[in-house]
């Protein structure tokens, strides 16, 4: 899944166990092909309000491509399962409902789900716990090819995803998989969107989700002019690591979202990352003084793990972290709608992710 640490090197919890690829299958492949007859336990279709139109039922086939090679959907689907993050959101956002989603196992609510999707769903008459509300299922050890079968699926959606081939292959023996289109977890929000679009049959609706929503944060960021030209690095930062310190590179969402704002990528980050297709590189905390950038952003567990970063005799050489341009972010929710970005999420967030940046952006100006 997303977020945490996608690798052992990079800790914390935010992208470590749900962001990484996903491990091997919890069931035989023999138990997934018996279990495709097995009933549905989800809604009887993925169509909701804004489902596609007849006009677009017409465009099938359609092929998409993808890191594994291309996967034709034959017919329009009306049963639809999402693996990893971003995917459900999307297909939401687009007014589909799908029969099978992932639990939020990390940064979700009580409810295992995220106060954007469920206003979403809301929205679509199927909130959690709603006849119409997807069913839902843990990612926890990796991909669940047992539920996902279950749900006898038109389509498994996983634009946004770090499937591997084997897991891929699996997946395909249940229904066409979209798998991501070349980095793991590198999926820009737009692309997620455009390709879960024509995947849905809703390739129109997609463009003006995307328009729609990048003028909402248009709108939004252009009341902080402070931010405008600002150098960032956006990484983790975690004293009681082994590795204390990771960054994130312009493969990550969460980098890609801070420099589509206007901001700008830390020449040290992108002069140790070029090239590279990994959403990280791990960096010695005996070089943090090297970490120049007017602002510095980092996930941390609680206050006092904030308060732990600033007092690491290491660390605390970081620029940014000498000028007070530290923005550390313990809200997992929030750090989730940004790293696991989606046409949902990022309004959701910018009313509180964007005053924080300012702060920092003012300390940097001093």
């Amino acid at each position: 899944m997303h977020l945490p640490a996608q690798s052992e090197t990079l800790r914390p919890a935010p992208r470590r166990n749900f962001f990484r690829a996903a491990g091997q299958a919890t069931a035989a492949l023999a138990a997934v092909t018996l279990s495709l007859s097995a009933c549905s336990t989800g809604p009887a279709s993925s169509t909701a309000p804004g489902a596609p139109s007849q006009s677009a039922s017409s465009a099938f086939p359609v092929t998409i491509k993808h890191v594994f090679g291309q996967t034709i959907i034959k017919e329009q689907p009306q049963r639809v399962v999402t693996v990893s993050w971003v995917n459900d959101d999307v297909a939401i956002a687009l007014g589909v409902v799908p029969v099978g989603v992932p639990k939020n196992e990390w940064g979700g609510n009580d409810q295992g789900s995220t106060p954007w999707k469920d206003a979403a769903l809301g929205k679509l008459d199927a909130g959690i716990g709603s006849a119409k509300a997807p069913a839902r299922f843990s990612e926890a050890d990796g991909i669940n090819f047992t539920e996902i079968a279950k749900l006898n699926p038109d389509v498994i959606l996983g634009a946004y995803s770090g499937l591997k081939e084997e897991d891929y292959k699996k997946l395909s023996e249940i229904a066409p998989v979209v798998a991501h289109p070349e980095v793991a977890y590198g999926t820009s929000w737009q692309d997620s969107t455009a390709i879960i679009g024509k995947a849905l049959g809703k390739e129109t609706e997609a463009t003006k989700l995307v328009a729609d929503t990048e003028a909402t944060i248009k709108d939004k960021v252009s009341k902080y002019p402070q931010l405008a030209g600002k150098s960032y690095i956006y990484g983790n930062l975690d004293p009681a690591a082994t590795a204390k310190i990771g960054l994130y590179t312009a493969n990550d969402n969460r980098p890609r979202f801070l420099s589509a704002i206007g901001m700008k990528l830390a020449p040290v980050v992108e002069a140790n990352s070029k090239g590279s297709k990994e959403f990280y590189i791990p960096w010695s905390a005996e070089k943090a003084n090297e970490l120049e950038s007017d602002i510095f952003v980092t996930w941390v567990a609680d206050a006092d793990a904030a308060t732990a970063v600033t007092a690491d005799p290491l660390m605390a050489q970081i620029p940014a972290i000498k000028r007070g341009a530290l923005v550390s972010d313990s809200d997992n929710t929030l750090t989730l709608s940004i790293s696991a970005s989606s046409p949902l999420s990022l309004p959701w967030s910018l009313d509180t992710f964007l005053p924080q940046l300012a702060a920092a952006a003012d300390k940097a100006a001093k």
